[in-house]
């Protein structure tokens, strides 16, 4: 069903109608993406050790209220208040953060023709209210990502005061660049436009392809987590400890958890009720199926042994893979990309101990390969675009560009905030660390054992 709504409500993001299925299905959409950081919670809880678990599950948690409270504030405003209210944009890196401070401007009023009316726009036929909804889990679970990469030692304090930051200068700009029409988008003003032109319409000829969060979340958190491994250094006895997993069936719970919301993350992308979103849940399933048995077999062959853990890891790396290519592959082609993925992030988990920086539950391996995985094999496999599928390797370059941009921006300012961090004090002491952070943080322990 679509509202007709009168000639002077402000639609700048779609035509003057909004539809009743497509608001559902992203309102549905925003709860699934919302459950995912619980599940993320009991993902990374499973895997940390029981004298640490509920720190870990509360650092997600924390991410919840910290990232919502500023994504209302100034955190939509900057990632999106250019479609809004135009001319806010800074250098294609990142909108005003006061244009639409506390979202003020999208919860007026107005009285027309008798009926009281939102005259605030939209996304396409969705309210624009509804999308800040949507849009602001996606920040939430970027960073509850990273945290998973300092598991065990890093003060709850300073992880929250970090994640707020962190968003603020880093998520925010990034999620304008790719999808608030910067410098990662298909804009005129566009990396993309700068190296391949425009069309008549000033769209770049060759638009970058990130459906749900390739680069804005998944190539982010990644390298996030990688920076702050390298600068927070290793839990004590690293190398020597083994690190097992307290619960590999909360492992396996939160596996199915992210699972089930992802078809909110990667298919409410699409902002609407149709055959694309169909398209994006088949392709989601595919890829995620693939990547867990390709895991499996990498296990199988290099171990002897098929794990749940491997199982759950390869759901996780299926989905992020495909989070960027869903909207641009086929369900054959999504399995090529899964499989692939599964392999890769498998092989990529162990060059924490080659090259000695502790990502205690593997964010790198698995987000950050994944992730660029993903990204760049768009180039490769997109229809009609790819390298391997009628297009030339102009696709191919942007892909590429657009990662590299991503990781280097990523990099440059993590790096920035942690050395702002530090000396508020980050890391818990090694006494702690031994008695365990669930104690000594937040004076709890997950299992009470006579």
């Amino acid at each position: 069903m679509v509202l007709a709504l009168p000639d002077d409500v402000f639609l700048p993001f779609g035509p003057d109608g909004l539809s009743a299925g497509d608001t559902a299905w992203v309102l549905t959409s925003a709860a699934l993406v919302l459950f995912m950081t619980p599940g993320l919670a009991f993902f990374y809880g499973g895997l940390s050790r029981q004298k640490s678990v509920l720190n870990m599950m509360m650092m997600s948690f924390g991410s919840i209220g910290v990232v919502s409270v500023i994504y209302v504030l100034w955190g939509y405003s900057m990632s999106f208040a250019s479609g809004h209210t135009g001319g806010s944009d800074i250098a294609g890196i990142f909108d005003s953060p006061v244009a639409l401070f506390g979202l003020t401007q999208l919860t007026e009023v107005r009285e027309i023709d008798g009926v009281d009316t939102f005259v605030s726009g939209g996304f396409g036929t969705v309210p624009a209210i509804v999308w800040v909804g949507f849009q602001l889990t996606f920040a939430v679970i970027t960073v509850a990502l990273i945290s998973g990469a300092v598991a065990e030692r890093m003060k709850f304090g300073t992880w929250l005061l970090f994640g707020g930051i962190w968003v603020t200068l880093v998520y925010f700009p990034l999620a304008h660049m790719v999808w608030g029409g910067g410098l990662l988008s298909a804009s005129e003003n566009g990396i993309a436009a700068k190296l391949f032109g425009v069309d008549d319409e000033g769209a770049a000829n060759v638009a970058p392809i990130d459906f749900a969060g390739g680069t804005v979340v998944h190539i982010n958190a990644g390298m996030a987590a990688l920076v702050l491994a390298l600068l927070l250094g290793k839990r004590t006895g690293f190398g020597k400890t083994a690190f097992r997993p307290h619960n590999v069936p909360f492992v396996l719970l939160g596996a199915a958890i992210l699972w089930f919301g992802w078809f909110g993350f990667n298919v409410g992308s699409e902002g609407a009720a149709d055959a694309i979103a169909g398209l994006v849940w088949v392709n989601t399933t595919a890829a995620t199926a693939a990547a867990m048995l390709a895991w499996l077999l990498v296990e199988r062959i290099r171990d002897g042994h098929a794990t749940s853990v491997g199982a759950a890891s390869g759901i996780v790396a299926g989905l992020v893979a495909i989070t960027p290519a869903c909207g641009a592959l086929n369900p054959w082609t999504s399995l090529i990309l899964g499989a692939v993925a599964g392999v890769l992030s498998a092989l990529a988990i162990g060059l924490k101990y080659k090259f000695g920086y502790d990502d205690s539950l593997d964010v790198v391996g698995v987000h950050l390969v994944a992730g660029l995985w993903g990204t760049i094999g768009i180039g490769l496999l997109a229809d009609g675009v790819g390298l391997f599928f009628g297009g030339g390797i102009q696709q191919l370059v942007v892909q590429i560009v657009i990662a590299l941009v991503a990781v280097i921006f990523t990099a440059i300012l993590t790096t920035i905030i942690a050395f702002v961090v530090k000396p508020l004090g980050w890391r818990v002491s090694k006494e702690d660390e031994d008695t365990g952070i669930d104690e000594t943080e937040h004076a709890e322990t997950a299992y009470e054992l006579a």
